[in-house]
């Protein structure tokens, strides 16, 4: 099996990694090719919101992945807390929080009839939060570190990925369980319905259980989740 990360393609500056990494992924690039870019223009996150990565600060990359693994959103996310740090948290289904803010996100594309998964992943390694639009002040954070480490960092990332990527699923499951920012905590979700009540953990396909007010227990496949006001 490729390692993670061989070959790779460093950009300077890209639309977006995940774009660049579907090309290369259509075109027959290997498993574990590796794109990534000191700054996008375009990157997006889940929901087709934007993702912000200023330059210098972001851990900007694509992963091609032609093994899909069992859970690769979850198994994504706890390799990016086990690089972030024990203090690392994660609201389902894979952003990674560092005392409450977002510092990380993941979004997974591709054509599974295909083979190939194209994971996509941004961290604020070592952001100027100050760089950041307005709207994002109240929730963005960073890992502050030095600029200088964000290649490290990824080199602890890919290590990360090489592990739980692997993983069976029962395992995944309890790693990401261990670090639930949303365990026993009242949340509002939408879509398929606009719900809410007190989020229960993680069922063995990784749906987000929420126990509403009457009882009922809701397994969400997909979605927005979001913590309900204080």
């Amino acid at each position: 099996m490729t390692a993670l990360g061989t070959p790779r393609l460093h950009l300077r500056v890209t639309t977006s990694t995940n774009d660049r990494a579907r090309e290369l992924a259509e075109a027959g690039a290997p498993h574990g090719t590796l794109v990534t870019a000191a700054e996008q223009t375009a990157g997006r996150g889940r929901q087709g919101r934007r993702w912000s990565t200023p330059a210098g600060g972001t851990l900007a990359m694509s992963l091609i992945l032609r093994e899909p693994p069992a859970l690769p959103p979850l198994a994504a996310a706890v390799a990016v807390a086990d690089a972030a740090g024990p203090a690392a948290r994660i609201k389902w289904p894979n952003d990674v929080l560092v005392d409450g803010r977002k510092v990380a996100g993941i979004l997974i594309e591709g054509r599974p009839p295909a083979g190939w998964l194209v994971l996509g992943i941004g961290v604020n390694v070592a952001v100027d939060l100050t760089q950041l639009p307005p709207e994002l002040a109240g929730t963005a954070g960073s890992l502050g570190r030095d600029p200088r480490d964000v290649e490290s960092f990824l080199a602890d990332l890919l290590a990360a990925l090489e592990a739980r990527l692997t993983q069976p699923a029962a395992e995944v499951l309890e790693a990401w369980r261990a670090r639930d920012a949303l365990l026993d905590r009242p949340v509002t979700y939408a879509p398929p319905a606009d719900g809410a009540g007190i989020a229960r953990g993680v069922d063995d396909d990784g749906r987000l259980i929420v126990e509403t007010p009457t009882g009922e227990r809701v397994a969400l496949a997909a979605g927005e989740v979001h913590l309900s006001p204080s």
